[in-house]
Order: structure tokens, then sequence, then C-alpha cells
């Protein structure tokens, strides 16, 4: 009953990040079932991450909210700028900073973007064609190194799409901003 008791108050006290959670494990599953991260659940996300800021933190809170959701954004608008992701990706991380600020949303960034690294290999070796995505992955890397257009870099992406293996990102974003939660005791 005491450990019941705990967990209760943890949840409460950690209502925030609980919340985060739980709209980050329905972007997973959506992003896994359509490869894609609806505008419904990620500007609701960063719009009520303002809200909590300033009514809980003043207009300090809020603004702490608005640079955690400009590095969310930061650190996801490139890739998206050359088409190597979606705009719901970018939306989700960005309402991940509008809730836990710049410093966490980098962090949780970090641990996503391994967890992303990781599940694209298994991808890769799962599908029994590494090498052909083995060859897909250097010529990217070639056209970023010697292109430099992101108008450009997303049209050959945009072509090639059909022809690659397609990671939903919210998946990472979920798993690693959930882990990033639970490994700094966030949660509890």
């Amino acid at each position: 009953m005491e450990l019941l008791a705990h967990w209760g108050e943890a949840l409460l006290e950690n209502w925030s990040i609980w919340l985060v959670s739980a709209v980050l494990v329905v972007a997973a599953i959506i992003d896994g079932l359509q490869l894609k991260v609806p505008n419904r659940l990620t500007y609701p996300l960063i719009v009520s991450g303002w809200i909590y800021s300033l009514m809980f933190f003043g207009i300090d809170g809020l603004g702490w909210s608005l640079l955690g959701t400009v590095i969310g954004l930061a650190l996801l608008l490139p890739a998206y700028a050359i088409g190597g992701m979606g705009a719901g990706d970018v939306k989700l991380l960005a309402g991940v900073g509008a809730w836990i600020y710049a410093s966490h949303t980098f962090s949780a960034f970090v641990v996503s973007a391994v967890i992303g690294a990781l599940m694209a290999v298994v991808m890769v070796l799962w599908s029994g064609n590494w090498r052909r995505h083995l060859r897909q992955f250097f010529a990217i890397a070639n056209e970023i190194a010697v292109i430099r257009d992101p108008e450009q870099l997303a049209a050959i992406a945009a072509e090639r799409k059909s022809s690659m293996l397609l990671l939903p990102y919210g998946i990472p974003i979920a798993a690693g901003t959930i882990l990033y939660f639970a490994w700094n005791g966030m949660l509890i």
C-alpha cells in the first residue's frame, strides 16, 4: 500500500512529465502506424507548454518555454530541411521543449538520436538489404557534403523516398525522452 501511495505522490508531483510522456507514447504509436505525427497532437503540446509555463512560473517560465521550443525546432529542422525527417517529428520535439525547456530538451534529443541510430541499424539489418542501404547512406552523406543546398537535397530525398526504409522518428523521440526522464528521476 505504501508503494502505491508513493507512486500516487510521484504522479501528482511530476504530473507535467507524465503528461508529456503520455503524449509521446500516443505520438509514437501514431507515427509507427501512419508514418506521421499529426498537428492535432503537436500544436496543443506546444501551446499548452507555453500556458503551463506562464501560469506556474510567470513570464520567466514563458521565456524558458519559448527557448525550449526554439531549441527543439532547431535540433531537427536541418534534417527536415533536406528531406530527412517529417515536420511532425520536428514539432513533436518543439512540444517537448515547450514543457521541459532547453537543457533537458537537448539532452533528451541526444538520447533520442542514439536510439534512432540503433533503430535504423536494426531496421536495415532486419530488411536483409544492408548493402543497398549502406550504399544509400554513403550517397546521401556525399550529397549533403557536395550539394549543400537544402532545397535541392529535399528534392533528391523526395525522389528517393519510395525506395528507402523510413524510420518513424516519433518512436525514438518518445523512447529517448522517456528514458531521459527515467534516468534523471523525473518520473518518480
